[in-house]
């Protein structure tokens, strides 16, 4: 329509101008409407003879020009706007790897700082339980020790006893005699040891 439309607009010039030209040739006033066929039918002739050149190989290959232009700036738009589509899809996708892996990322952190509690906690238990062990054996240890530091003594004291009493009384004790005497101040210390505790 458009096209039409300057066609015309085009005709409407060269029929001015050829017929201006007419006119100044015989030195009259230029009259577009004085009568002369003649001139009418030659100007017509070259309009249509200029429109169709200027059809043919001016306004074709202008006009091809402009649509194919316009198809490229189409077509560059519709790119532009495919891959501004993409990229932001990639920066959402993106996005959510990035929250995603800080979540993974914050859980391990949170995952190693109980494990290292529950380490630490066991480390201590179980330090404490051997620190128990030790103590318990310790003082099993010192029990016996003095169980059996009480037996020397005990077995020096009624050694001595026995020496001395022998020397009291003026005879020697029999073997039987003297196990009993040890017997006895054993268990009379170790009464008194029981006792205390």
């Amino acid at each position: 329509m458009m096209r039409m439309t300057k066609n015309w607009m085009m005709i409407g010039a060269l029929m001015a101008t050829a017929t201006q030209a007419f006119a100044s040739d015989s030195g009259e006033a230029p009259n577009p409407f004085a009568g002369d066929l003649g001139n009418a039918v030659w100007t017509l002739v070259i309009f249509l003879i200029v429109v169709v050149l200027l059809g043919k190989f001016l306004w074709g290959p202008i006009l091809n020009g402009l649509q194919s232009r316009e198809n490229f700036i189409a077509t560059a738009l519709r790119d532009a706007d495919d891959a501004s589509k993409k990229a932001q899809a990639q920066l959402a996708e993106y996005s959510q790897k990035l929250d995603q892996a800080r979540a993974e990322a914050t859980a391990i952190v949170e995952e190693g700082r109980r494990d290292a509690e529950v380490t630490k906690r066991a480390i201590h238990e179980e330090a404490r339980n051997e620190a128990d062990k030790m103590i318990e054996r310790a003082k099993r240890e010192i029990g016996i020790a003095r169980d059996s530091a009480v037996r020397e003594l005990c077995d020096l004291g009624a050694k001595l006893a026995t020496d001395a009493a022998s020397k009291i009384v003026g005879r020697e004790l029999s073997q039987a005699d003297h196990e009993r005497l040890i017997r006895e101040s054993i268990d009379e210390i170790s009464a008194q040891n029981a006792s205390r505790n």
